[in-house]
């Protein structure tokens, strides 16, 4: 494998221009699970560390994990290798993975449930992972940007309420009908510590944050739902951290949001709003007038390659060029998907529309 780690130190990271307002063309180029099982030495590390939970809290190969992405593609953004769940870990959350059907969790249904948590993240877990940070951060160049990242609180609570995923967040959706007070207490808890990990992950070396609603698209059948559980909780968290961290650049990613994509940009107080592929690039322009946008290429036109993979590159670039944007996916990087077909991807980005 050729290795693309660039090694100069004397420039702004792209992403931070970008998140400051500023038009570049090319666009600054990351993607989401960029280091994850569609690359041969992920899975290599992977079967070293014998779990997954033990290859996000050993710092030594959450940090290789971490670089390889950037070595093999010379992406301008590494993105902290971790996962949404280490924060419920922390509060003391029993958490497992289950060899191909994803993470498990100890249901938190009732007071009592929640009483049994932690009220602060345990040091030690959090540690692991703020070493990684530092660890990454004294390695990579100046240049490329270090991302750190966590759930949002509506996102998280789905998983600890299920105890695990669900197609359509309903064990959430129902506690938070029944009992708007104990999934206000759960919000309120991750709120309170999700500010609380970034600020460390900003403190340990992180240059910018993103905040993953991945399941905001359960709320947006109603605004008042989509408001209170949502945008409000992420809008706290983001002045939480820059209550501590004043400079901090934070996107938000609420995947699923279609018509309020715009509502989360005006109100939610991010730099940058990631938008999934559901979001036709007209409704994306708009949303772009209001704040500079991520992504938005489907994970599956990646995976297909060829021909309509540069069509579909080529008329995201036209339709958000011009203005700030961070090329990405609308989600992340299916496992199956083939390394020449990235490798396609960075060069068209790279080398513009002809």
């Amino acid at each position: 494998m050729t290795s693309v780690l660039r090694t100069s130190q004397s420039q702004s990271p792209l992403i931070l221009r970008t998140l400051s307002g500023e038009a570049t063309t090319p666009p600054p180029l990351w993607m989401m699970r960029q280091a994850g099982r569609y690359l041969p030495e992920y899975r290599a590390l992977r079967a070293e560390a014998g779990s997954f939970l033990d290859l996000c809290y050993t710092p030594r190969l959450a940090t290789e994990v971490t670089l390889q992405p950037i070595r093999r593609f010379g992406f301008d953004a590494a993105i902290l290798f971790s996962d949404i769940l280490v924060v419920p870990h922390a509060l003391g959350q029993e958490l497992w993975f289950a060899e191909g059907e994803g993470p498990r969790l100890a249901p938190v249904t009732t007071a009592a449930d929640l009483a049994q948590l932690r009220e602060d993240l345990d040091p030690d877990r959090i540690g692991a992972v703020l070493e990684t940070v530092a660890q990454v951060r004294a390695i990579l160049p100046r240049e490329t940007a270090l991302l750190g990242f966590c759930g949002a609180p509506w996102t998280v609570a789905t998983y600890m309420v299920a105890g695990r995923g669900t197609p359509d967040q309903a064990p959430a959706l129902d506690l938070a009908a029944r009992d708007p007070q104990l999934f206000k207490a759960i919000i309120d808890r991750l709120v309170g510590q999700s500010t609380r990990y970034l600020v460390s992950q900003l403190q340990a070396g992180a240059d910018a944050v993103q905040i993953f609603d991945s399941w905001a698209g359960a709320l947006i059948g109603d605004e008042a739902l989509y408001r209170r559980w949502c945008l409000e909780p992420i809008s706290r968290i983001v002045s939480g951290v820059r209550a501590e961290v004043p400079d901090a650049k934070i996107i938000g990613f609420p995947k699923g949001s279609s018509r309020f994509y715009p509502l989360f940009a005006e109100e939610s107080g991010v730099d940058a709003v990631g938008l999934d592929q559901g979001l036709g690039l007209d409704d994306a322009r708009a949303v772009q007038a209001i704040r500079p946008v991520q992504g938005n290429l489907d994970p599956e036109v990646l995976l297909s390659g060829g021909d309509g993979l540069d069509r579909a590159i080529d008329a995201i670039l036209e339709a958000l060029g011009g203005r700030p944007h961070i090329f990405n996916l609308g989600h992340g990087i299916l496992p199956q998907t083939p390394i020449q077909h990235v490798e396609r991807l960075v060069k068209r980005v790279r080398g513009g529309l002809g």
